[in-house]
């Protein structure tokens, strides 16, 4: 399966934490998932995850919230940033 890059941003707050997204444009969906991207966003720290959205191969499109795991249900790109970056506020604001 061909991939694009389409997209990646990383950045490190001044306490250290890491927030980075990476979005692929794939030739065909990835197994679970009904559209043609393959995405990783994550914020947290060196060995630790706080907020994750990704779509693993037979997963699909899901989040994590701490140990929390759930399905989301993905529309466009857009909304997929925009969700990730309000649960990222929420759990800043919580630190």
């Amino acid at each position: 399966m061909k991939s694009h890059l389409a997209f990646h941003d990383k950045a490190v707050y001044p306490d250290g934490s890491i927030i980075e997204m990476t979005i692929w444009e794939l030739s065909g969906s990835v197994a679970g998932s009904r559209h043609m991207l393959k995405y990783s966003l994550f914020y947290g720290s060196p060995g630790t995850r706080i907020v994750g959205y990704d779509n693993e191969r037979g997963k699909g499109d899901h989040k994590h919230i701490g140990e929390d795991e759930e399905a989301y249900l993905f529309t466009t790109v857009e909304q997929l940033v925009a969700d990730f970056l309000s649960d990222v506020a929420r759990e800043r604001s919580k630190e």
